[in-house]
């Protein structure tokens, strides 16, 4: 019984089968002992709540924030005991500050589930009671037989059944699961490929075995049995027989495919990373700082409580004659009234915890997070896309990256191979005009002149067009017809697939210049040579492997030649050549790799008949061998490939995004290091990351690849180790390849973090999505503690994405799931600079001022409460009206730093982007630092004993401060302290804000007005639904009386003054890279006055008072200020004009 609770609560989970058993077309036996196995649905959830968990999962969430728990026990307290104020004080924010904060995450929590419903419902077929039926998406089970047409994603890991292939062969690109463009080709059993229909699929009478889900996309463990005529054959399944989920079909016009996983339960689904809740460095110092601030008010608490005590100890404070005790009073319990009057004080005090500090953050992120959707150079007009937030909770985050984890395909490439250049016989060609001109000389043919082909060109052409294994699709045909018919006629709708996206680049090049290839049909290939055909007869094809690093095909000339045709990286060709211009097209080569080109080698060999004889027989011994068939084919492929003679090379570039290289470079400047993380092959990572710029060519390569154990690799790194620290002058990158990964981690994590942090740039290739995730987790959880984002555009990414403090999405090629799953999604890479190095800074900055003013503006408040209880003899009278208690934060100062922390920009944007050094200013969370916490808090108290001290100097001696002698009473004193209290926080601010905006001014001055108009309007009607009139008349008094006024004035200087003379100061004497870039600003003509004005137009329109302070804080140049009169238009600012000096290109206004 117990066993089976522990089930139930999910802390003993049932036994499961190590393998699945799926019956196709879901035909269960009959007998009664057949238990169905349970499988998940084919739904993808990357929402975080349902309608039935929001309530109570979103309210755990929210009162495991301290600030929110603290104040749900302050008002069950008020609610159980009497305390001096009412429970509505603590109870009215706390349910704004929950509701709020409830909607936004719901509304983005609803955005996912949107997301989540239009692939879920995503129309799919499906075979059902004998016909072709139509469904959704999420309707997919296990056992179904789907089909799926060209160009389609699978909707579910399917086993390959049968296609419109006669082999039963379809093929498939994986990009968006591991980043890999090329086209690969799986298989079907023969006893399913003949089930072409959909009567002869549901005729099938199949069972698939197979192994429980697992991550790993390239393994699959399985076997299927077919039932044909009471005769059970049993066929073998692997990796090449699954069509994942994410995959897209190409060059077949159709196939069905069995459902073996589904939902979350498929191999891409199972490379997510459980969703978690990211938060923050800001909410982490956040909370760090609230309970310091709780620690501030349970020691004012406590002392209180003990004072109190203390005073009571004489009998004349103890029980006054005017406040006799009840008989109930005498005979309670000391430590009960002990208890509650700490109680109460922690009441009276409890406003020092800013609760009102959460929700604004909250609208601060979700309201400045709309700036990122909005920015115009975010917007990539060709695809009409436009930046999308996910989640705002991280907007400041942007600001404190420090190391950016990004994919490769898709994200730095645009996933387009251009050829560029070649070599042939040691003479270097380009391409002009779809012709091959030679190095030196022009494209001077008239138009429609074909150029003649020297015998090394046409063969070296020839080479090119038949070594590889491209395919064809024709648009106009319906299913598989005699590709050589087509290529004869004039059809031009004709597309290539290939295994890599070099070949693709080569085929086309070649066509261009007149050598087509123009089909296969798996025998035969055929090329026309400015339109005469010649057909090869295709013999073995030598598959490419990452040990030879090169592919060749054996083919049968027209004229009955044997020919070899090989290519592949310079360093697995040249050594096996005899003859041809080695040392030319060995500089070429050099030269095409300086550029950034992928470089490729070809060679030839001719066969005599007696040489051809032995290399077929040994070849098809090798092939059928049934024990190291890979070692024995590796010895025949070594023995054919040699003695080459040498044709050329060619250079193909990987065409990168707009701007990659300029992007990483900002990124650099600013301090943080990149990582490529990519699942491609070792060569091409490496060219990619030269040509982006992500490795210099003067960069020091080291190579942690091809590690077998745990010992080389050990010893690997330490021979890195020491060459960094003996080349420590020089620049080094790292190249890692993702077995040798695995080995780091496990038993040399601490050298290969050593290793790493020494070395500017590390590309990490062959990685597998889980891999990616665990790269960022090992630099996330290092014991520096970085600030991680991670960037990438497929399916492959969302580990990585998911695992990194900030995910961003790449709108690609490759599907949505990267930026479903991302926190931030952009068109481009490009798009990342202005997003960390402007929006970034932006976010950052505003609310770290945000925070540190919230928690100085509550010392502020309640300080004065706490030095009042000595002069009351700690009676826990309050100083302050309740309404006044209430609206404090709520109203008076509310909307003045949320604007701030909207608006606020500390240097014009512009200059952001031009100094990305800027960047380093605002990292390792330095406006949040101890230091910064410290500054603001005894701000805050300094500014308080003003506040409090100045006003009882004013009033302690002589309360007839009225013309016709009338006294001041308690409320008015609390009044005047809150009254100054008001106008200097706000002036605070007003100091403390360097970009203004019409809004600004709005609210900052409409406060204070506010605040003035609401008082008056309190104190001078009688409410009568309020219990007691305390404050009627009291501020009417108060502004009638001059004492008052020039108290309020002098006291507002007096706190105020010393922060002018700091930051004057600090300006002069020691000012930060961004005061410095402020400075630069202003004398290049953006002009924007440092806290009191902005200018419109270019033009200024400053009251006296800004000039004045305009000068004091040295902003610009007395010379370029005119003399204005003070209108209220001197108070707005519609837009900045950035003035241009002669030596910049272009005018920008914002």
């Amino acid at each position: 019984m117990l066993r089976w609770i522990r089930q139930q609560l999910g802390f003993d989970p049932p036994h499961q089968s190590e393998t699945r058993t799926v019956y196709i077309a879901n035909r269960f036996p009959e007998h009664d002992h057949y238990v169905p196995q349970k499988f998940a649905d084919n739904r993808i959830i990357s929402s975080k709540y349902t309608v039935w968990n929001f309530v109570p999962k979103n309210l755990f969430e929210q009162f495991r924030r301290i600030a929110n728990f603290y104040f749900l026990i302050i008002f069950l307290v008020q609610l159980m005991i009497d305390t001096p104020t009412s429970p509505i004080t603590s109870g009215l924010p706390l349910f704004f500050v929950i509701t709020v904060t409830a909607i936004k995450q719901g509304y983005e929590d609803w955005l996912r589930h949107k997301a989540d419903n239009e692939v879920n419902g995503a129309p799919v077929y499906v075979v059902r009671s004998g016909s072709l039926v139509q469904t959704k998406s999420k309707n997919i089970r296990v056992g179904d037989i789907v089909r799926v047409a060209k160009d389609e994603t699978f909707p579910a890991d399917l086993v390959l059944l049968s296609s419109d292939r006669e082999g039963g062969t379809c093929h498939i690109t994986t990009a968006s699961l591991d980043g890999e463009t090329n086209l690969k080709t799986h298989f079907a059993v023969p006893e399913t490929a003949v089930a072409q229909s959909v009567s002869r699929l549901e005729a099938l009478v199949a069972i698939i075995e197979c192994q429980q889900p697992e991550a790993d996309l390239y393994r699959f463990v399985g076997r299927i049995t077919v039932t044909q005529q009471e005769e059970e054959i049993v066929r073998p399944l692997g990796a090449e027989n699954l069509l994942l989920r994410g995959a897209r079909l190409k060059n077949t016009k159709e196939i069905y495919g069995v459902a073996v996983y589904t939902g979350m339960e498929a191999k891409m689904a199972l490379n997510y990373k459980c969703k978690s809740q990211k938060r923050s460095a800001v909410e982490k110092s956040m909370n760090t700082f609230l309970l310091i601030y709780l620690g501030i008010l349970l020691f004012e608490a406590v002392l209180s409580t003990i004072l109190k005590y203390a005073w009571q100890a004489e009998s004349k404070w103890d029980e006054p004659w005017y406040n006799q005790k009840t008989e109930q009073e005498k005979n309670s319990s000391k430590i009960l009234r002990f208890i509650s009057d700490f109680l109460a004080f922690l009441v009276l005090y409890n406003f020092i915890i800013p609760i009102s500090l959460y929700v604004t953050v909250e609208m601060q992120k979700f309201l400045g997070s709309f700036f990122i959707g909005w920015d115009i150079d975010l917007y990539h007009e060709e695809t009409d896309q436009k930046a999308q937030v996910n989640t705002s909770d991280l907007n400041e985050e942007l600001g404190q990256v420090e190391y950016v984890f990004t994919d490769k395909t898709g994200t730095l490439t645009e996933n387009e191979m251009q050829f560029r250049e070649c070599s042939i016989n040691g003479i270097k060609y380009h391409e002009i005009n779809g012709k091959l001109v030679p190095e030196g000389t022009t494209d001077d043919y008239p138009d429609g002149y074909l150029p003649r082909l020297s015998g090394d060109e046409e063969l070296f052409l020839k080479a090119v067009s038949l070594c590889h294994t491209v395919q064809i699709s024709y648009d106009q045909t319906d299913g598989l017809e005699d590709s050589f018919r087509h290529a004869n006629g004039i059809s031009s709708q004709m597309e290539y697939y290939a295994s890599s996206p070099d070949e693709k680049a080569l085929v086309e090049a070649t066509e261009r210049i007149g050598v087509t290839f123009a089909g296969s049909n798996g025998e035969n290939m055929e090329i026309k040579t400015f339109g005469r055909s010649e057909k090869y007869k295709l013999l073995h094809v030598l598959e490419f492997d990452a040990n030879r690093r090169r592919m060749s095909v054996i083919l049968q000339t027209p004229s009955g030649e044997k020919v070899l045709f090989t290519k592949g990286a310079e360093s697995s060709v040249f050594p096996f050549t005899r003859s041809g211009a080695i040392e030319k097209t060995r500089v070429h080569v050099d030269e095409f790799a300086l550029k950034g080109l992928r470089t490729l080698v070809v060679a030839c060999r001719h066969f005599t008949p007696e040489e051809y004889q032995e290399v077929d027989r040994r070849l098809n011994e090798a092939r059928t061998a049934l024990q190291q068939r890979e070692e024995r084919l590796a010895e025949v492929f070594s023995f054919i490939e040699k003695d080459l003679e040498l044709l050329g090379a060619t250079g193909v570039e990987d065409k990168l995004q707009e701007k990659v290289q300029e992007t990483i470079e900002s990124l650099r400047l600013a301090g943080i290091k990149v990582w490529v993380l990519t699942g491609d092959k070792h060569e091409t990572a490496v060219s990619v990351s030269l040509s982006c710029g992500h490795f210099h060519r003067t960069m020091n390569i080291l190579e942690l690849v091809q590690q077998k154990s745990d010992n080389e690799c050990a010893e690997q790194l330490r021979r890195l180790a020491r060459r960094i620290k003996d080349d420590h002058v020089i620049q080094h990158g790292l190249v890692v390849d993702g077995a040798s990964l695995s080995l780091a981690l496990r038993e040399h994590e601490k050298l290969f973090m050593d290793v790493c942090r020494n070395c500017s740039a590390v590309l990490c290739c062959r990685m597998a999505p889980l891999q990616k995730a665990k790269v960022v987790r090992l630099i996330k959880t290092s014991p520096e503690k970085p600030i991680t984002l991670a960037i990438g555009d497929g399916a492959n990414d969302v580990s990585m994405i998911q695992e990194a403090h900030v995910g961003i999405g790449i709108m690609g090629k490759e599907g949505r799931q990267a930026v479903r799953n991302s926190d931030y999604a952009i068109a481009r890479f490009r798009f990342l600079s202005k997003l960390l190095l402007v929006h970034g800074h932006f976010y950052y900055i505003r609310i770290a001022n945000l925070v540190q003013y919230f928690f100085y503006k509550n010392v502020c408040f309640i300080t004065p409460q706490f030095l009042y209880q000595f002069v009351c003899l700690f009676t826990q009278q309050t100083l302050y009206d309740s309404v006044y208690l209430t609206l404090y934060n709520i109203s008076f100062t509310s909307l003045p730093i949320l604007m701030y922390s909207l608006f606020e920009q500390l240097v014009h944007p512009h200059v952001l982007q031009s100094k990305p050094a800027l960047y380093r200013d605002i990292s390792k969370n330095s406006l949040l630092s101890f230091k910064s916490f410290l500054y603001w808090t005894l701000l805050g108290f300094s500014h308080a004993l003003v506040f409090f001290f100045g006003s009882y100097l004013l009033m302690g001696e002589d309360t007839s401060l009225m013309g016709n002698g009338k006294m001041f009473g308690n409320w008015t004193f609390g009044t005047l302290v809150f009254t100054v209290m008001v106008i200097t926080v706000t002036l605070k601010l007003a100091l403390e804000t360097h970009f203004w905006t019409w809004v600004n001014h709005f609210v900052t001055w409409g406060s204070i007005a506010f605040y003035f108009i609401f008082s008056l309007f309190y104190g001078g009607i009688i409410w009568p639904f309020l219990h007691t009139q305390d404050m009627y008349f009291v501020f009417v008094q108060l502004l009638s009386s001059g004492s008052a006024w020039f108290a309020i004035i002098i006291i507002v200087i007096i706190c105020l003054f010393p922060d002018v003379i700091k930051k004057v100061l600090y300006r002069h004497v020691q000012p930060t890279s961004t005061q410095k870039a402020q400075h630069t600003e202003t004398h290049k003509g953006i002009s924007c006055l440092d806290a009191m004005c902005c200018f419109s137009d270019g033009e200024t329109a400053c009251a006296p008072v800004g000039r004045l302070m305009e000068r004091m804080m040295g902003r610009c140049n007395p010379s370029r200020l005119r003399r204005c009169g003070f209108s209220l238009s001197s108070l707005c600012c519609r837009r900045i004009s950035y003035k241009l000096e002669c030596d910049e290109p272009a005018a920008l206004s914002v």
